[in-house]
């Protein structure tokens, strides 16, 4: 017998108890959709951790730092103080590594910001090439990334408008809970560079005032001693002041928290440039000097961003630079426990939406036994003719495929609908249905249907073909 003269056999068998074929495919239907849609928010749960990461430095990053020397296989220690420190050489040799798909630098820097009665402490800015800050795929409340040239422009995190602190240094917004009045973009702000002759200033001119205080209760005594009581100090030279605009403030409100938030960015070629200006004959902030106290030649890189080509090589080629003595830091950690977590998670609503389909195997196998049941004198009649046992028990088989495709189709379908649902009312992406499990979702169904009709055609091939026969 032909398979298609089986499938047109079963296929009439289903039309003739519509009843009962639609609550047998609706079973299935159900018991599909349930996994579907279990593992579509467990999937969904997985993507959004994934991308919080992502947020927080990156799935596929390794941040470099310079090291130590503890190298594997080494005693630490050595004659060049500037083996471990990072440069364009240690680029180009973390660039010719296997997995590695692109490496930048970035330079750290300090400085202090003023407008009018508020100072703003910048720690840990962030000054990269800037075609990589080009390439962030960052929005912006108001202006832009800096245009290449030499001028120096900064591009402030969202949250930076909360560190703004008075002259005494109390932070306004962790005391007020209110944001200063100061606009990035348009207020006058005067940048101090030379952050260490700023803290001079600052405390010559603390202990000065501490110096008047006492002088006015000496000046009697130093007179008859006479000694000199004016308390007067010699004053350090104020350092000088820049004006640096703003190319652009990040988008995000106060309580949008993301990797760029608190930090300052501007052009790493236009930082130097104007560090070399400001600080002309000494060592750029940051930068080692050798022993004469004279500047090196070369540009030494607070760290290093390596890009790895797939996830799952972070963590060992983040060892292997490890190995070489660097510092070493990603997420690889943290991407490992979610995956299992992830992994836990569909298997446990995997597990709640089977149970729906171990009711419609249950009901497949009812359907099928009732079937044979009712059909017992022209399964007889079919052994009489000659048709082979195999072929009846296919016809059988077909017949719960048939159930079961019907079943994982329109479950599919449902399991679309909710998540469609689900992720409108939660206004994010909340549950994601991986391509990979829809075909998967509807060849389960089908198999898990035959093999509940399974029992059954085994019931309809040993049948007695005279009892059959004979039965009403």
């Amino acid at each position: 017998m032909r398979f298609a003269d089986k499938a047109g056999m079963a296929w009439s068998s289903l039309l003739r108890r519509k009843l009962r074929t639609m609550l047998t495919v609706l079973g299935v239907m159900i018991g599909v959709a349930s996994i579907v849609t279990m593992m579509g928010l467990a999937e969904g749960l997985n993507r959004q951790s994934l991308e919080m990461i992502e947020q927080f430095g990156g799935l596929r990053t390794i941040e470099v730092r310079e090291g130590s020397g503890n190298a594997a296989g080494t005693t630490g220690g050595t004659a060049d103080p500037t083996q471990y420190k990072l440069s364009d050489s240690t680029m180009q040799t973390i660039l010719q590594m296997e997995h590695v798909e692109s490496v930048y630098p970035t330079l750290e820097f300090k400085a202090i910001i003023q407008s009018g009665p508020y100072v703003l402490d910048i720690f840990g800015g962030q000054a990269m090439p800037l075609e990589v800050l080009k390439d962030m795929k960052w929005e912006f409340a108001e202006g832009g990334w800096p245009e290449e040239g030499d001028d120096l422009q900064f591009v402030f995190g969202n949250l930076v408008i909360e560190d703004f602190a008075d002259a005494r240094g109390n932070v306004i917004y962790w005391n007020t809970g209110k944001v200063v009045n100061v606009d990035m973009m348009k207020s006058k702000m005067f940048t101090i560079l030379d952050t260490d002759a700023y803290e001079a200033a600052k405390s010559n001119n603390n202990q000065g005032a501490s110096t008047d205080t006492a002088a006015s209760s000496t000046d009697t005594r130093a007179a008859e001693a006479g000694a000199d009581a004016s308390g007067d100090t010699k004053a350090a030279a104020p350092p000088k002041k820049y004006t640096i605009p703003t190319a652009g403030v990040l988008a995000g409100e106060l309580d949008d928290y993301n990797e760029y938030s608190w930090y300052t960015y501007c052009d790493m070629d236009a930082l130097i440039k104007t560090y070399k200006k400001a600080f002309k004959g000494k060592a750029i902030p940051g930068q080692p000097v050798r022993k004469n106290g004279k500047p090196y030649n070369e540009l030494f890189y607070s760290k290093l961003n390596v890009i790895v080509d797939e996830i799952e090589n972070v963590a060992d080629l983040q060892k292997e630079i490890g190995d070489m003595g660097y510092q070493t830091a990603s997420n690889s950690e943290w991407i490992a426990q979610q995956r299992e977590q992830s992994r836990s998670q569909q298997a446990m609503l995997g597990g709640i939406g089977a149970v729906s389909l171990l009711v419609a195997a249950i009901g497949i196998a009812n359907t099928m036994m009732m079937s044979i049941y009712e059909r017992t004198k022209e399964i007889g009649v079919m052994k009489v003719i000659g048709c082979g046992l195999k072929d009846i028990q296919q016809l059988f088989l077909i017949e719960a495929g048939m159930i079961g495709f019907a079943g994982g189709l329109t479950g599919l379908a449902l399991s679309l609908l909710v998540c469609f649902i689900i992720n409108r009312v939660t206004g994010s992406t909340t549950a994601v249905i991986p391509y990979w499990m829809y075909g998967t979702s509807i060849v389960f169904a089908i198999l898990v249907s035959m093999l509940a009709g399974f029992a059954p055609s085994r019931r309809a091939m040993s049948l007695s073909a005279l009892e059959a026969i004979r039965s009403n």
